[in-house]
C-alpha cells in the first residue's frame, strides 16, 4: 500500500473549484488504496531535475505534482505537492526537487531556475551581500554552513537593508527557512535558532540510499513544518483535501511547538506567548499526545469560559476524530469544559457537602445549584449595611475581588481570621477598622446568598477545591492524571486552588498556557503563592501565525504604555514578537460624528462583500453591548446582514458584530475596531469604580482588551472612531 505525504502548502483546498477538489480526493484515494490503477494516471517527467517527480493526470484540465519515493524495502510513498492547470504543472514539475539538507537533515522542496512560491529558489550567488545583518557581523558562511540556508537565500537575507525587508523576505519563504530568517531579524543567535528549530536532531543516516534518506528526513521536527503522512483512514484524506489551507495548525507544528507538545516534564510547566503564537495549538496537541500515550488516562482540558471550551472541543475532534471524550471529570479520556463548569461537575459527584461548606463558608448548609448574581447582591448589600467605608471600597468590583482573592482563597470564616489574614497582591491597604467594616459586608453577602439559596461561581470553585483536598487526603486518589489549562492568565485564586487539587504533584501534572498581556478579567495572581510550583519549567513563544506583521506591530504598540507581569511575577515583555506573514497596514478612520462612523463602517463592509469576502469572516468589535447593538442596527438599515455574536457560535452568511471581550480566542479575516474614542475606550465606568490604588491595574486590563481586539485580525485591520481618538491609540494617532 502506498503512503501519502502532504505538504503544508499543498494546493488542494478552498481556492480550487469544488469539482477539481473532488478529483484531487479521488486521485489521491486511488494512489493510497489502489496503486496499480493509479499508475495508469501517473507519468514520469523527462529531463526533470529530480527523477522522482511525477505528474498525475486528475482530469478537468488539471494535473498534480508529486514525488515517488521508493525505499529498498517496504512500501513506497508519494509526496503530494499540489494541483495546477496542465500547462502550469508541466512547467513546474521538471524544475522541482526533493532534497535532504546536507547541513541539518531537513527535507527541502526546491524549485530550480525560476522565482516561484514552492520554496527557496535554487540559484547562484552573484554578489557579496552588505546589508543590515551583514553589518551586524553575520556572514554568508554562518547562514549556509551553520544554519543550512540555501546560498541564494542567505545572500538575499544579508543584503536586506533593515529588519522590515528581512521580514518581507521571510514571509515569502516557506517553513523552517522562513522561521530561521525571522529569528535572525530579531537578533537571535544562530545557536539559539538551531535549538528552537531542533536542527541538531539530524535523523539521516548518510550511508543509506537517497530514497531512504528522504524518508528519514521526513521525521525531522523541522521537516514536519511542511510534510506529514496521511493515515490510511479515507476520512482523514477527505478532511485534508476539503480543508482548504488544511487548517495547518492541526499537523504542521513548528519544531519548538512540537517539543512543548511532546516533552515529558517533572512537574507543572508554563507556556507563555503573545496572541496568535499557537499556545492553544500546543495545548490541544499535548492533550492528544497524553491520550495516545495512555488511553485510559484521565485528562482535563479546561479554559476560562464555556465558549472557548466549545472551540477546544471542536478543534480537538478535528485533530483526532476518534479521541475519547470524557463526560465527567474522573472518567478515562479527555474532559473538556470551562473551568467554572468543571468545578460544578466536581461538586456534582460529591456526596455530603455540608462539612465542606462549613469549612469554606462558615455555615453548615446544603450547597445549592443556583448561582448568585454577584453584582446585584453586592449593590444590595452596600445599600442595606451601614458603613463608614470610602465609596471606592464599596464597589461590586472591589468587594468581589476581595471576597475571592482573600476570603475564599484563605477559607476565612470569622472576623478574627479576616483581621489578620495576609492580603498579598491586593493593591489597596486596609487598616483594622476598615477590615472590620469590610467583613460586615462579607457576612451580609453570605447571609443574603443563604436566604436566596444560591452560591456564587467563586464559592463553587472554593467548595470544589476543599472537597478535592479532603478527598485527596482521605483516599490519596486524585481525580485527574493530567490537567491542561488554556487562557490561564484570566483565572483567579479559587480557580487555581481547585485546579491544583485536581491532580497530584508530579510528572506532567499541570500544563499552563497563558499570555499576561491578554488578561482582561480579574486581578493578577502569582502561581507560587497558590501552590503551583513552576521552578524553571517556563518557556515563551514569539512567532505569530495569525496576524500579519503590520497588524501585529499595531497591536503590540498598544501595550507599549503599560508594565505587565506574568504568572511568576516576572516582567512580561513583547521583545521578539514577530509574524510569519505580511499584509496591508492597518487603516485608521477618523469621523466627525457617530452617524458618519456608522456610514463609513457600512460602506467598508459593503466593499468587502462586493469583493466576495465571506460575510462571517468579517467582524466588527465594540467596547460595549450598546455600541454593538448600534452597529447591528446600522448595518441592517443599510441592507447588510449582520448578527450579534454572544453565546451563539459564529455562522455563515452574516457579518459578525461582537464585544471585544467576546472576541477573545477568535480570529477573522477582516476586523473593524469601532468606536475606539476617548469616551468608550478605556471604559469610563471601569476606571471610576476602581480604587485609586487599583486604577493602574484597571487601565492595564483596558489596554490589554484593545490589544486582544486588534490581534483578532488575520489580514485586514481597520480602526474607527468619532470625535477624539482613544488615548490608547497614542502611538498611531496624534491625540
Amino acid at each position: 500500500m502506498a503512503h501519502i505525504v502532504m505538504t503544508s502548502t499543498s494546493r488542494t483546498g478552498g481556492e480550487r473549484d469544488r469539482a477539481v477538489q473532488r478529483k484531487v480526493y479521488d486521485f489521491l484515494d486511488t494512489v493510497q488504496n489502489d496503486e496499480t490503477t493509479a499508475r495508469g494516471l501517473i507519468e514520469s517527467v523527462p529531463g526533470a531535475h529530480d527523477e522522482r517527480v511525477r505528474l498525475g493526470r486528475i482530469g478537468l484540465g488539471h494535473s498534480a505534482i508529486l514525488f515517488h519515493v521508493v525505499p529498498a524495502t517496504g512500501d513506497g510513498s508519494y509526496v503530494y505537492v499540489g494541483v495546477w492547470d496542465d500547462a502550469a504543472a508541466a512547467d513546474l514539475a521538471p524544475r522541482a526537487e526533493l532534497r535532504v539538507n546536507p547541513v541539518n537533515g531537513v527535507l527541502d522542496l526546491v524549485l530550480h531556475d525560476a522565482d516561484a512560491p514552492l520554496t527557496t529558489v535554487d540559484e547562484p550567488v552573484r554578489s557579496a551581500p552588505r546589508g543590515y545583518l551583514a553589518e551586524s557581523g553575520f556572514t554568508l558562511t554562518q547562514l549556509t554552513d551553520e544554519l543550512g540556508l540555501a546560498p541564494a537565500l542567505a545572500a538575499k537575507v544579508l543584503a536586506a537593508v533593515d529588519d522590515n525587508e528581512i521580514n518581507d523576505l521571510a514571509a515569502e519563504v516557506e517553513c523552517w527557512q522562513g522561521s530561521a530568517i525571522l529569528e535572525l531579524a530579531c537578533g537571535v543567535a544562530i545557536s539559539e535558532i538551531r535549538a528552537k528549530l531542533r536542527l541538531d536532531e539530524n535523523p539521516v543516516d548518510p550511508s543509506s540510499g537517497e530514497d531512504e534518506q528522504i524518508l528519514q528526513a521526513l521525521t525531522h521536527p523541522a521537516s514536519q513544518l511542511r510534510f506529514t503522512y496521511i493515515g490510511e483512514n479515507t476520512d482523514e484524506l477527505r478532511r485534508v483535501i476539503e480543508g482548504g489551507s488544511f487548517a495547518a495548525w492541526r499537523t504542521f507544528l513548528h519544531p519548538e511547538q512540537r517539543a512543548y507538545a511532546e516533552k515529558r516534564y517533572n512537574g507543572a510547566f508554563r507556556l507563555s506567548g503573545g496572541a496568535g503564537t499557537g499556545k492553544t495549538v500546543v495545548a490541544l496537541h499535548r492533550a492528544r499526545n497524553l491520550w495516545r500515550r495512555h488511553r485510559n488516562a484521565r485528562i482535563v482540558l479546561t479554559t476560562f469560559n464555556r465558549t472557548l471550551a466549545r472551540q477546544l472541543h471542536t478543534d480537538l475532534l478535528a485533530l483526532e476524530p476518534d479521541i475519547t471524550i470524557a463526560s465527567a471529570p474522573g472518567e478515562p479520556g479527555i474532559y473538556i469544559d470551562g473551568v467554572d463548569k468543571l468545578a460544578s461537575d466536581v461538586l456534582a459527584r460529591a456526596g455530603d457537602l455540608v462539612p465542606v461548606a462549613e469549612s469554606v463558608l462558615g455555615s453548615a448548609t446544603a450547597v445549592s445549584t443556583r448561582r448568585t448574581d454577584t453584582t446585584k447582591v453586592w449593590r444590595e448589600v452596600t445599600k442595606s449595611v451601614e458603613t463608614t467605608l470610602d465609596s471606592r471600597l464599596t464597589t461590586p468590583t472591589f468587594l468581589d475581588n476581595e471576597y475571592t482573592a482573600v476570603v475564599l482563597a484563605n477559607k476565612v470564616t470569622t472576623v478574627a481570621e479576616y483581621a489578620k489574614v495576609a492580603r498579598a497582591g491586593r493593591g489597596v491597604r486596609l487598616n483594622r477598622a476598615q477590615r472590620l467594616a469590610v467583613w460586615k459586608l462579607m457576612e451580609a453577602f453570605r447571609r443574603h446568598s443563604r436566604m436566596d439559596g444560591t452560591v456564587s461561581f467563586p464559592e463553587v470553585l472554593a467548595l470544589a477545591a476543599e472537597y478535592l483536598r479532603r478527598r485527596d487526603t482521605e483516599t490519596e486518589q486524585f481525580l485527574a492524571d493530567h490537567v491542561i489549562i488554556d487562557e490561564a492568565q484570566d483565572l483567579h485564586a479559587t480557580h487555581w486552588a481547585m485546579l491544583r487539587s485536581l491532580v497530584a504533584e508530579g510528572p506532567d501534572d499541570l500544563f499552563i498556557a497563558e499570555d499576561s498581556h491578554q488578561r482582561i478579567f480579574g486581578q493578577p495572581v502569582v502561581l507560587g503563592r497558590l501552590g503551583v510550583k513552576i521552578i524553571g519549567r517556563s518557556r515563551r513563544l514569539t512567532l505569530n501565525y495569525r496576524t500579519t506583521a503590520e497588524n501585529l506591530r499595531f497591536a503590540v504598540d498598544i501595550l507599549a504604555g503599560g508594565d505587565y507581569q506574568d504568572l511568576e511575577e516576572a516582567d512580561e515583555t513583547t521583545h521578539g514578537y514577530r509574524s510569519a506573514r505580511t499584509g496591508p497596514e492597518p487603516v485608521l478612520v477618523e469621523c466627525a460624528s457617530l452617524s458618519e462612523e456608522l456610514d463609513r463602517v457600512s460602506e467598508l463592509v459593503r466593499e468587502w462583500l462586493d469583493d466576495d469576502v465571506e460575510a462571517s469572516s468579517i467582524a466588527i468589535l465594540t467596547r460595549g453591548r450598546n455600541e454593538r447593538s448600534q452597529f447591528v442596527r446600522a448595518l441592517g438599515e443599510r441592507g447588510i446582514e449582520a448578527r450579534v455574536l454572544d453565546d451563539n457560535p459564529a455562522g455563515p452568511g452574516h457579518v459578525q458584530v461582537l464585544t471585544m471581550h467576546r472576541a477573545k480566542g477568535m480570529e477573522f479575516a477582516k476586523v473593524i475596531l469601532a468606536g475606539v474614542d476617548d469616551a468608550h475606550v478605556p471604559a469610563k465606568s471601569v476606571l471610576s469604580e476602581a480604587p485609586e490604588e487599583e486604577r493602574g491595574e484597571a487601565e492595564l486590563r483596558e489596554r490589554s482588551l484593545l490589544y486582544v481586539a486588534a490581534s483578532r485580525a488575520r489580514d485586514q485591520l481597520v480602526v474607527t472612531w468619532s470625535g477624539r481618538a482613544s488615548a490608547l491609540l497614542r502611538t498611531a494617532v496624534a491625540v
